[in-house]
Parts: structure tokens; C-alpha cells; sequence
């Protein structure tokens, strides 16, 4: 990849956090041959959750759009960690969990925060198949966790 993936971070105004020690028996991300298995990411800020509550009711859905795209930059904190960003080649597939009220149909817009910032980040190469997903209740009440499959240099 031509981008500088930390200095296009930093003139988005971007910081990565740093990598969440797991809530469970699991790694943040795995890498496996050419791909990184990043782990579901809740919006995380020094080691607390940054809200809790259901979008759509305790969580506006423009709330919830930025603590998906705060789940982006804690997904690639956790690809740095295992490879390094330069590594990545594209943004493959991310999915979207949003913790919904009774009725709540917007999904797809909350994790479109998410989605947002890998393209403002790799540009089309940041571009990704992509699944918002309506639950009930996300771990620790997140009302937002973003998981994602990235493609890294062989």
C-alpha cells in the first residue's frame, strides 16, 4: 500500500488507542496466512467502555455512528499490534453488531462510522464487503461492536 497509514491517520486528526486486553480467552487479532482477524471491537476509551445503552432508546444514532467509528480505530490499534498497518493491502469485510430498541431499524447507518473511516484512511482500498446486524445486547451493554478482515502483504 503507497499510503503512510500513520502519518493519513494523524491528518484526519486520529490517534490509535491502544490495544484493550481481552475480556475472555481470545487474541484482539490473528493473523493467518495473507489476512488479520481482528476480534469484535466495543468502543473502548483507557479501558472503559465509552457508553452503554441500545441505539435508537439511551444511544442516538449519531452517538452510536462515532463510537463505530472509535470500534474502527480500536480494530486497526489491534492490526498494527500483529503486523503493522503499512502491511495491509485492503479492508475485506467488516461486520457491524449494534445493540437495537425495539424498532430500531438503522443499523446500517451506525456502522457506517466504521466504514467511513477505512475509506477516508486507505481510500478505495478501504472499501469492503460489509454486514450492519441488529442484537439485543452487545458485551458489557456496548451499543456498538465492529469486527473486521483485513488483507495484509504475503
Amino acid at each position: 500500500m503507497s499510503v503512510d497509514v500513520h502519518r493519513r491517520l494523524a491528518e484526519l486528526g486520529f490517534q490509535l488507542p491502544c490495544v484493550s486486553p481481552p475480556k475472555g480467552v481470545y487474541a484482539p487479532a490473528v493473523c493467518s496466512g495473507r489476512y488479520v482477524y481482528v476480534s469484535g471491537q466495543v468502543p473502548m476509551v483507557d479501558g472503559e467502555l465509552a457508553a452503554v445503552g441500545k441505539v435508537g432508546a439511551e444511544v442516538s444514532v449519531e452517538r452510536a455512528r462515532e463510537l463505530s467509528g472509535q470500534c474502527g480505530l480500536a480494530a486497526l490499534a489491534a492490526v498494527d499490534a500483529v503486523i503493522g498497518l503499512d502491511a495491509v493491502v485492503r479492508v475485506v469485510k467488516v461486520v457491524g453488531y449494534v445493540s437495537s430498541a425495539e424498532g430500531f431499524t438503522d443499523q446500517s447507518r451506525v456502522v457506517d462510522g466504521a466504514s467511513d473511516l477505512f475509506v477516508a484512511v486507505f481510500g478505495d482500498a478501504g472499501r469492503h464487503a460489509r454486514s450492519a446486524v441488529g442484537v439485543g445486547v452487545l458485551p458489557l451493554g456496548a451499543p456498538v461492536e465492529i469486527e473486521v478482515l483485513v488483507e495484509v502483504t504475503g
